[in-house]
């Protein structure tokens, strides 16, 4: 089964879309874990989800949300009920089905489980999965390979259900031929703008509207708290660019590690190739034999046989030149020929998956052995990186120790470890990516602590990246204040305006569309335009939704949309028309798009199903607590 929904990925982008905390390579904790204590936010049967492990499922929202949208990112976005209750219900879906799995007794096998971590990028070193970036990689997130295969495991297991769910969501050929007519049906509509300019005129605030709105929504005019810090960066790079080596280090590690350094043979080589699919195999080996026939009589015509005959688009021209290249280049059958090729030789007719070959070997290159002089920078790099690795071990522990011990000042682990203060502008309580070191939640949060603020001692070492270590010290602080009245009396006067101007313009509209309906028109309507639901995206979403919402039993028909901000807009539907049939790529990928609401129904209703047999229960005041 598993199989089956690893190459479907219809079904995986399902489960995905469903969950939106996809197992990823950290920080998932434990589905069936308990432990915890106080306030567990939600049960499920006997399996509770804890304050701490909802917590912790937060936290890893928020780093991934500032991953992907770096500095638009903020914290608060996942702070309001719905955002917490979108990822509680998040997990209560992820456990329900971890449950149902082990009933059914299905797991992911062995296989899956290597073909899953052999494809994760950070396992990596040159396109190869590595052991010891694994484990390294594991170490750094204070997980076991064990633990961490366990957890994947269970991952998987829980996609190979919701993928054999969603696979029972199909879509009639009917319903389907419907959707793809609705999607491509034009539709003609005109205009007409009620702009926000034409009330401002008639809008008349009361003489105390401004200071009413500025008291009764003073945190709107609140300047954040500021703070201006000095810094220091202990990283493992840091302490490798400190440190020497030495030649006879360098050609001992050298003499050492030959093998990597060995440049292979490379092979030049000219060919005519002369295609199967295009004559057939009979016709196109026949035509082969013929061209070898006519090179042996006359080997310097190869060249010009290979530019008159070679089906080969990219060396045809080039007399049949693929240039020079190494072993794992070309397909077996090509490569064992040239390999097996003197220099000038020409081979007999070759067979390969594209058709056949005459070959002639051009060149070689001979495997040599990169001389120490061209590769000692990158193993004196090398060799610094390691000592660094081994040496920040041992410096983090001394970093951390000496900015607690003498909290009053930066200067002397910045001496002591040969680190430059560094200086920051004013900076926001909000940890923002942009800030560089100083974009870090946990050190943002150390920095403006009430300690910190009060008493201006060394934050704690913070790591802020892997093998990389920062200490913070504030210098200067603005606590939050209110902004004086007279200073955003304009602004409060202009947004009252326009709300009070936005209310005469709706109530306009919607008068002026109940007189459009009883057949009163009246309007000079804007030019024409063609819409499709296609091309919904180049109209605003308000605006779409009720152009396609209009009735088109009797023409012409009326629509009216509010624009907040913008006014009131109206809108006539003149004609209605099938649209262009599509493309067979296209009508696929919109095929593609309904299986895949499809299924995500069906997964949709069976976790319903689920929560119904299994009595899930929700402590509101837990999931509402901001607690950490």
């Amino acid at each position: 089964m598993f199989d089956a929904v690893r190459n479907n990925k219809r079904i995986v982008q399902v489960f995905l879309a469903l969950i939106t905390l996809p197992f990823a390579f950290f920080g998932v904790d434990s589905y069936m874990r308990s432990d915890g204590s106080g306030g567990d936010v939600a049960t499920i049967g006997d399996v509770k989800i804890t304050q701490q492990q909802f917590q912790q499922t937060l936290r890893e929202q928020q780093e991934r949300l500032r991953t992907q949208m770096g500095a638009q990112f903020d914290p608060k976005m996942l702070e309001n009920p719905e955002a917490r209750k979108a990822i509680l219900d998040d997990l209560i879906n992820q456990r329900l089905l971890v449950i149902e799995a082990s009933k059914k007794n299905m797991v992911a096998g062995d296989n899956a489980i290597r073909q899953a971590i052999g494809a994760i990028e950070a396992f990596k070193v040159d396109g190869k999965f590595s052991v010891e970036r694994y484990e390294a990689a594991l170490r750094a997130q204070g997980m076991s390979p064990a633990g961490f295969e366990a957890q994947l495991r269970q991952d998987l297991t829980v996609q190979q259900l919701a993928g054999a769910i969603g696979q029972s969501g199909v879509v009639s050929r009917s319903v389907a031929d419907r959707l793809l007519a609705l999607q491509t049906e034009k539709r003609e509509v005109m205009e007409f703008r009620l702009n926000l300019d034409s009330y401002l005129g008639k809008v008349k605030l009361a003489d105390d509207a401004a200071k009413k709105f500025y008291d009764e929504n003073a945190k709107q005019f609140e300047v954040p708290e500021q703070a201006k810090a000095e810094y220091v960066v202990l990283s493992m790079d840091a302490i490798a660019a400190q440190l020497a080596v030495t030649d006879a280090e360098i050609k001992a590690w050298y003499d050492g590690h030959k093998d990597r350094f060995l440049q292979p043979e490379e092979r030049r080589a000219s060919h005519i190739l002369i295609a199967s699919e295009k004559l057939g195999k009979d016709k196109a080996k026949a035509k082969a034999e013929e061209l070898l026939a006519e090179v042996r009589k006359n080997p310097a015509a190869f060249a010009d046989l290979a530019r008159k005959n070679s089906d080969d688009p990219g060396s045809a021209s080039k007399g049949g030149d693929l240039g020079y290249f190494g072993r794992g280049a070309m397909v077996k059958a090509f490569e064992d020929t040239t390999t097996g090729l003197k220099e000038g030789e020409i081979s007999g007719v070759v067979e390969s998956d594209f058709g056949f070959h005459i070959i002639k070997l051009t060149g070689i290159h001979a495997a040599k052995e990169k001389p120490l002089a061209d590769v000692r920078g990158e193993i004196e790099a090398e060799l610094k990186k390691a000592a660094g690795t081994r040496k920040f071990a041992e410096a983090a522990e001394a970093f951390s120790n000496m900015v607690y011990e003498q909290s009053d000042s930066l200067k002397p682990v910045a001496e002591k470890f040969k680190l430059t203060v560094k200086s920051s502008d004013w900076l926001a309580r909000q940890a923002n990516p942009a800030n560089g070191a100083l974009g870090n939640e946990k050190l943002m949060t150390a920095l403006f602590s009430e300690d910190s603020v009060k008493n201006r001692r060394n934050t704690e070492a913070v790591e802020i990246a892997a093998n990389t270590l920062v200490a913070a010290r504030l210098v200067d602080y603005k606590p939050k204040a209110l902004q004086p009245f007279d200073s955003v009396k304009a602004n409060i006067e202009t947004l009252l305006k326009n709300k009070e101007a936005q209310v005469l313009a709706s109530k306009d509209g919607e008068a002026r569309l109940e007189a459009l309906k009883k057949g009163e028109d009246k309007l000079t309507w804007g030019a024409a335009k063609s819409v499709s639901r296609m091309e919904a995206r180049q109209l605003p979403p308000p605006v779409a939704q009720s152009v396609f919402r209009m009735e088109t039993g009797k023409l012409p028909s009326y629509s009216g949309v509010e624009l907040p901000g913008t006014g009131y807009a109206l809108f006539k539907l003149t004609k209605v028309q099938a649209g262009e049939k599509l493309d067979d790529a296209s009508k696929q990928g919109m095929l593609k798009q309904l299986g895949n609401l499809a299924a995500q129904e069906e997964v949709q209703l069976y976790l319903a199903a689920l929560r119904s047999r299994y009595k899930v229960e929700i402590n509101q005041a837990a999931l509402e607590s901001k607690d950490k």
